[in-house]
């Protein structure tokens, strides 16, 4: 008998760091007009996964708004990051304040390269990934859509290496489609387009790509309505992952009529 949609969306899910998730949708809590709004745009996207910049986002000041009142770590897996950080010095002091405030152990590493095209410092992002593995965190790493760095971050320890589709904040969409299914080919940790999706279309590429999930903040957050499209991307995940394996047909040069021509009267 033929699983129902609902079926097969429950069986299907992914891992990371020995605990599973069913949503592939991770999101992020900044660039949102207000607390309320993060919080019915991630209910409207159905992720379990929030990335959280510990830098710029108050998590224990309660004289000012804090996310947790609106987004309870109780409910969502918290995601620490190192947004704003360009070196690794910045990045691993900034992961380790995270871990004593809230006991968060996995984390998302990104060391930027500048400010202007927040490509990731791959040097500084290998330096950093090594010191905190060798402290007992489970790091998720940003990185560029290299296959060797990818496997380099892999074989380092990391838990989740996330290419970037392009840019963060451009949504362009994944520039590189044929180096994200290297990567995702070559690794057996989760592989998760992180940074340059701007639409719906863009993260069900992604997904029919073969990755395992998608990050993304500005492509909700600076929507005109951020909460249609959360729920617009919930959709286009499960829509590529279904897709995907589902395996679509063959790419031809010439037209194939889908009724058969012989036996015509």
């Amino acid at each position: 008998m033929t699983d129902t949609l609902s079926d097969m969306l429950h069986d299907d899910g992914f891992e990371v760091a020995g605990r599973r998730f069913t949503s592939r949708l991770l999101v992020g809590t900044g660039k949102y007009k207000d607390f309320e709004e993060t919080k019915l745009a991630i209910e409207a996207s159905g992720a379990e996964i929030v990335t959280v910049a510990v830098r710029r986002v108050n998590l224990s000041d309660p004289s000012q708004p804090m996310l947790v009142d609106y987004v309870d770590p109780k409910v969502y897996t918290y995601l620490p990051n190192t947004a704003g950080c360009f070196d690794a010095d910045s990045a691993v002091r900034t992961l380790r304040l995270a871990r004593e405030a809230g006991g968060w152990d996995l984390v998302k590493l990104e060391v930027l390269g500048d400010q202007k095209t927040l490509y990731p410092n791959i040097t500084e992002t290998l330096l950093a990934a090594e010191l905190l593995v060798k402290d007992g965190f489970k790091v998720m790493v940003y990185t560029n859509d290299d296959p060797i760095v990818a496997k380099r971050l892999e074989d380092m320890g990391c838990v989740a290496v996330m290419p970037l589709g392009s840019l963060i904040g451009s949504g362009l969409g994944i520039q590189n489609p044929v180096n994200i299914r290297l990567i995702k080919e070559s690794l057996s940790v989760p592989v998760l387009v992180d940074a340059g999706v701007g639409t719906a279309s863009d993260a069900a590429i992604a997904m029919e790509l073969g990755c395992d999930g998608v990050l993304m903040n500005t492509a909700i957050a600076q929507a005109k309505d951020p909460i249609r499209m959360a729920r617009a991307m919930k959709l286009a995940i499960e829509a590529g992952r279904l897709s995907y394996q589902a395996g679509r047909m063959p790419k031809k040069l010439y037209a194939d009529p889908s009724s058969p021509l012989s036996g015509l009267i």
